[in-house]
Formats: C-alpha cells, structure tokens, sequence
C-alpha cells in the first residue's frame, strides 16, 4: 500500500466515524424545532417546493445529456483524486462567484441562487463519479449521486440511515425502485432546505448578501466534493481497487 492509500484511508475512516456517530443534544433540538415548523407550513406549500427540486432534479439527472460523462479509465487513484480536487475547486470559485452577485442583487436574485447553485452542485458530482471511473448513463449510479448529496446536506439523524445505504450499495442498488418517481422527493427537499435555510436566507438580507453569498457557496460547495470524494473511496476500498 502506498502512503497515498495510506492517507487516503486514515482520512476515509474518520470521515466514516462522523457519518456514523450520534446526533448531538443541539442537533436533536434543531431537528425537532424543524421538524414542528414544517408541520405549521401549509401541505400545500411543501408540494410546491418538493415539485420544484423533483423537477429541477429531474432534468440535472435524467434530462440532460451533456452532464454525463465517459467514465475515467486506466488511471491511478492519486492521479484520479489530483483531477477531482481541481474541479471541486473550480467549482468552489464558480459557486462563490455566482454567490456574490446574485448576493448583491437583492431578494429576486437571491431566490435565484438557489437553482444556479443546486446546477453546480449537480454537476461536480457527475464530473466525480466519472472521475472515479463510474458511468453516470447507469440509473443507480444517479441515485448513487442523490445519496451523496443527502449526505453531504442532511441532519446527522438523517446521515446514518443514508450512510447505511452507500456502505451497502451492492445489495441495496438492486431494491431501488423502477420508477424515479417513486424517490423520496419530500425528504429530500425537506432535509436539503433545513440544512441551508439560516445561511442562504442571510444572502437575501441587504448589505451583506454578497459575502454572505460568497463564504456559503463556496463552503456548500466544498463540503459536497469532500462528501462525495469519501463516498466513492468508500466503494473503491469494498470493490478492492484499493
């Protein structure tokens, strides 16, 4: 084993402990305030906002054609992995531009931040699991990509059913539904809006949207390639390619 593999598994194993360890007392306590506000938000509201990111997520995964990729072939890991961290970073630098202007353009341009940055996000995961040498064509692999994202923006309560998921990937891609539809819309769009509700709502607040803007993105950005870099060592380290 090389002392790249070395790093790289020492690194996989704490971020595995952190997918897996207990909600905190604070956590518990948000969770549980959020979960109370949701049942205050009318029925009608949460079926508009998961249309939303259903469809929006739709059309990212199953509707456009130019975000996949040809899987990366014949390459090593530290080779592989020096090309994912470049693009996390161009996309860090992509998200906390875009985060700043829409920042600094008031309410209308801060609500449009939120599709141009989910579109971002969605494509630096179909550019990593390529990378990692997996074909986004695959439906599952696409379901794959949600899961890391859930991961990466989800309550920690949330992160352990989801974690178990990935661990178990082999027998747990051959349960997955047909259907898309059939998906968990709501939780999704429930977890992945209370997880940045308190940061992004402070980019719409005059005078500081902008570096609001900016820092969120950029540190969204960054946690999701962290995120999804470990979930693929995480199928390499059980495929035995390392």
């Amino acid at each position: 084993m090389s002392s790249y593999e070395e790093s790289v598994r020492s690194e996989l194993t704490q971020w595995q402990q952190d997918m897996q360890r207990n909600p905190s007392a604070f956590g518990r306590v948000s969770s549980a305030v959020q979960r109370r506000v949701n049942r205050l938000i009318p029925r009608r509201v949460h079926q508009v906002v998961t249309a939303a990111i259903k469809q929006m997520t739709r059309a990212m995964l199953f509707g456009a054609e130019a975000l996949n990729k040809p899987p990366v072939l014949e390459q090593t890991l530290p080779q592989r992995e020096m090309t994912v961290v470049a693009r996390i970073d161009f996309y860090k630098r992509a998200g906390a531009a875009e985060g700043g202007v829409t920042g600094a353009g008031g309410l209308l341009m801060g609500l449009a931040d939120f599709p141009l940055l989910m579109g971002l996000k969605m494509k630096l995961l179909f550019e990593i699991a390529a990378l990692y040498g997996y074909t986004t064509r695959d439906y599952r692999e696409r379901v794959f990509m949600l899961y890391v994202f859930q991961l990466a923006f989800s309550s920690q309560e949330r992160r352990q059913v989801v974690y178990q998921h990935i661990a178990n990937w082999p027998a747990h891609s051959t349960q997955l539904p047909v259907d898309i539809n059939q998906f968990d819309w709501l939780t999704f769009q429930q977890e992945y809006r209370d997880y940045i509700d308190l940061v992004k709502m402070a980019q719409l607040i005059p005078g500081i949207g902008a570096a609001v803007g900016i820092v969120a993105n950029y540190r969204l950005i960054d946690q999701l390639g962290h995120t999804a870099m470990n979930a693929y060592r995480m199928r390499w380290e059980a495929e035995g390619k390392m």
